[in-house]
């Protein structure tokens, strides 16, 4: 027999309704996603120690799961819960097809291959996309911001490490050039996290696949580190 959890503090429920839902799906997922951006791979990478075959193997897992996250974009375009969140000038998908192509020559699409940790990441984007529509948004959160924000390091990095042209062929996936205003672009994107049509069960729900979301990109960094070990840069 399960023992049931305790009840919330009354303070602690009033606290959660009064904070803003995108403050509170940070806050949540605050040390997941630093897990995340501390992972060995990504430390290696950023510290520039890999070779640009790391960075392309990388580029492809990006690429399977940014697939599966708009391909399942335009049915739910209509949906109360994610269809503000479709906002074509963030899709990524041909951008990441640009850089594949240069990365690893016309004929990519014959040698990528998806990590068993992608494959589920992908899978899990694609039945939230098909099956969950909250759920969906916690995905598209924790892609879109995080690489319209962080992953401008990475641009950079990318950029200095491996000579690849400012904003150019290699690095096309990081620069959003549709959206003029990052930062007025991000407070939109906040406000409407914070009026998202759901009620709090639900919004706690969207706080857990956030959570498993960042989970399922450390398990993408682990394999990714397993593949390129620090030793044989």
């Amino acid at each position: 027999m399960s023992v049931p959890d305790p009840p919330t503090p009354r303070r602690s429920r009033r606290h959660a309704l009064d904070t803003p839902f995108s403050t509170l799906i940070r806050t949540a997922s605050h040390e997941q996603h630093t897990e995340a951006e501390s992972s060995t791979f990504m430390s290696d990478l950023l510290g520039g120690h890999l070779a640009v075959d790391a960075y392309a193997r990388y580029t492809e897992q990006l690429w399977f799961v940014y697939r599966a996250l708009e391909e399942g974009a335009e049915a739910l375009r209509s949906d109360p819960v994610a269809g503000p969140f479709i906002q074509p000038e963030l899709f990524r998908t041909a951008a990441l097809e640009q850089d594949l192509a240069h990365l690893r020559g016309p004929d990519w699409r014959a040698t990528v291959t998806a990590l068993p940790a992608t494959e589920a990441y992908a899978a899990r984007v694609a039945e939230c996309a098909r099956d969950w529509p909250a759920g969906y948004v916690a995905h598209h959160y924790t892609r879109y911001l995080g690489d319209l924000s962080g992953g401008q390091i990475i641009r950079d990095k990318a950029e200095r490490t491996w000579g690849f042209a400012r904003k150019g062929d290699g690095v096309r996936f990081y620069v959003f050039d549709a959206i003029g205003n990052p930062a007025a672009f991000k407070r939109g994107y906040r406000e409407l996290l914070d009026a998202v049509n759901a009620d709090d069960l639900e919004k706690q729900r969207i706080v857990d696949e956030c959570k498993r979301a960042f989970d399922f990109n450390g398990a993408v960094f682990r394999e990714l580190a397993n593949e390129f070990p620090l030793t044989a840069a």
